[in-house]
Formats: C-alpha cells, sequence, structure tokens
C-alpha cells in the first residue's frame, strides 16, 4: 500500500499523521448500507412447487414478507465523520408466470384459504389458459421479480436507489377431470 490514505475496513479508512481525512460522497455509504442488509427475492409462499392446479381456476400468488425478502429494512453505514441510513422496501413484485404473462403486485398478496372457494384472489393471482405438459419436466417456471425502493439521508445529502431481486418456483397445470358419481 502506498502512502496517505489505508484500505477501506467496514467502513474504517486510515489516513497517515497529518494527511487530510478523505471525503465520502453520502451516496457511496448509502450503497454500503443497502449492501449490509442482504436483500433478497421474494419469499415465495404460493404457488408451490408441489402444487398441482388446473387451467381456467384462479391462481392466487403470495410471499411470506421478513426484513429480507420484502421490508422494510434499514442499515447505516458510516465513514469519514459521514453516517447514512437507508431503508429499504418492496413496492411491486413482478411475477413472470411462464406462459408468456407478467402479473404485478403491490403487496405481498393475500394467502388463499380454502372457504374462498373458485373466486379470484383480490391482491395478486393469474388465471392459465393452458397446460404445462408442454414445458420442461412438466412445469411452468415462476419468477418473481420485487423491486426495493430505497431512501436515504445523511451526510447533509438524500436520495433514493433502485434494485431488484427474483426468486424461483415451478407449478404443474393440467386440466380438469370431470366426476362421474
Amino acid at each position: 500500500m502506498g502512502e496517505g490514505a489505508g484500505a477501506d475496513f467496514d467502513g474504517f479508512v486510515f489516513v497517515a499523521d497529518g494527511d487530510p481525512v478523505p471525503t465520502v460522497a453520502p451516496v457511496v455509504l448509502a450503497q454500503r448500507a443497502v449492501d449490509r442488509m442482504a436483500l433478497r427475492g421474494p419469499q415465495i409462499a404460493s404457488p408451490k412447487p408441489d402444487g398441482k392446479y388446473v387451467v381456467g381456476m384462479p391462481m392466487w400468488m403470495w410471499t411470506t414478507p421478513s426484513a429480507t425478502t420484502y421490508g422494510p429494512n434499514t442499515a447505516t453505514a458510516s465513514a469519514g465523520g459521514v453516517t447514512v441510513t437507508a431503508t429499504a422496501r418492496v413496492s411491486k413484485i413482478v411475477w413472470d408466470m411462464g406462459d408468456g404473462s407478467r402479473v404485478t403486485c403491490t403487496g405481498p398478496g393475500t394467502p388463499y384459504q380454502a372457504s374462498y372457494g373458485r373466486q379470484d384472489s383480490p391482491t395478486c393471482g393469474h388465471l392459465y389458459k393452458a397446460t404445462s405438459g408442454s414445458q420442461a419436466d412438466g412445469k411452468y417456471t415462476i419468477t418473481a421479480t420485487a423491486t426495493w425502493d430505497i431512501e436515504w439521508a445523511g451526510g447533509g445529502e438524500s436520495g433514493t436507489l433502485t434494485t431488484t431481486r427474483s426468486s424461483q418456483t415451478t407449478a404443474t397445470v393440467g386440466e380438469g377431470q370431470a366426476v362421474n358419481r
């Protein structure tokens, strides 16, 4: 390492005696705070990869929110006498359903209960029009991509950042069978 400022170790900057303390852009610290949050893609609760779904029947999609999968999540980062605090929240989840359809949901979804019967989800759902039989392994691959909106402030500045994280699951969709009694 050369003379003057030393390496940055988790927000600490080492400088030689008499050297000026380097300034750190607050937006750089905001990104460090975001990195500490360990944000992930949605924790998909439904559809379940081992579930069986039917063409023409409403599919309810929902996630299990946590600080790292939905937010809010807050972290700070400091260096050079500046501290920045960032807070991240998911603003939307875009579901790529594997059949060419995309569904945008602005919340984590509503968990399905048997008492709801065949009604559509009030918050996040999809209706398959074809079976998954022609897909790899006979299943649709579903990707849920969360958009994280991040607000940060510190060092006399503030701003916003956006990032995305994705998760995947699969769904087997077949034809309903009439049963004669």
